[in-house]
């Protein structure tokens, strides 16, 4: 995904490449799920404590908000959510303006047996990419769509784990938006849940194998992710997003952002939401790309059962 999925950490003084990799970026702060009657025996079993790809239901009928935000930390649970997540880059361009992306990532999970599970995630980003010189207009529209599919065991110990294919397709309506390049790689993630603890980490790396854009892809994305989870659904997370492009010279080579945030599960009517605010400053960076950045997400979770 950073062809993958990406946080918006580049400008238009970054090369096509650079802005493609910082676009869209994987939030993994994702989810709600389909309540099963076996995850909620096996929830008893554990004292209440989620250590399934499923939410537990309550004797209400339903998760706790403390389960639902558990469960939305683990990036390959048996869940169904529609994250909308806004990335805010700055200063980027001449005028020290700030560049925007929203990535829409539909979150949907498709049973393939009783002991695997294919979880699908789409990061469509649509972004506002600010001028990155005089006389040069800003760009606005869509960036490169990306789909990872992650096979995972549906029943799991301490270790939950899955690894698939990404894949990146160039959907972007300008050159400046995207790589103009198809892409493919593997992808992995693995993480344990230990108490208030969900702890863990994405790897994945791209490389294009046609299409027409004058730079070739070959771009690597790791996501570490920890999150302490508190009483009534609040947490307390940091999920930055390393990227590497190792077409770009050493100088030119790495983002890497440092920060954090908090977040709440909780219900806006009937619907269960899970809201995020985290901060992070590029303490590496290519040139042009802004040195902070805000993401702020809302996640639509549908719960059934």
């Amino acid at each position: 995904m950073n062809p993958l999925i990406i946080l918006s950490m580049a400008t238009g003084l970054v090369p096509t490449l650079a802005i493609a990799e910082t676009s869209i970026r994987l939030d993994f702060a994702s989810g709600i799920l389909a309540i099963q009657e076996e995850a909620a025996e096996a929830a008893v079993a554990n004292g209440g404590d989620l250590n399934t790809t499923s939410p537990t239901a309550t004797a209400g009928g339903g998760p706790s908000a403390e389960q639902l935000a558990k469960a939305a930390q683990n990036p390959v649970a048996d869940m169904i959510s529609l994250p909308f997540q806004s990335n805010l880059t700055f200063p980027t361009g001449p005028g020290d303006n700030a560049q925007w992306v929203l990535n829409i990532q539909p979150v949907i999970p498709i049973k393939i047996s009783d002991d695997i599970n294919l979880i699908t995630r789409t990061i469509l980003p649509v972004i506002n990419a600010p001028s990155p010189a005089a006389g040069v207009s800003s760009d606005f529209g869509l960036g490169d769509l990306q789909f990872t599919a992650f096979f995972s065991p549906a029943k799991t110990s301490e270790i939950i784990w899955g690894v698939g294919p990404v894949l990146q397709f160039p959907t972007a309506t300008s050159d400046r938006l995207g790589t103009d390049k198809w892409s493919a790689g593997p992808s992995v993630v693995a993480l344990t849940m230990q108490g208030p603890w969900v702890i863990g980490g994405l790897v994945q790396n791209v490389w294009s194998y046609a299409g027409s854009g004058e730079n070739a892809v070959n771009s690597l994305l790791m996501q570490p992710f920890i999150n302490y989870n508190l009483p009534d659904g609040w947490y307390l997370t940091t999920s930055p997003v390393f990227t590497a492009n190792w077409k770009a010279d050493a100088d030119n080579r790495w983002t890497v952002p440092l920060g954090g945030g908090f977040g709440r599960v909780m219900r806006i009517g009937s619907q269960p939401v899970n809201i995020q605010l985290q901060g992070f400053y590029n303490v590496e960076k290519p040139a042009g790309v802004g040195e902070w950045s805000i993401r702020f997400q809302i996640q639509l979770l549908f719960p059934t059962g």
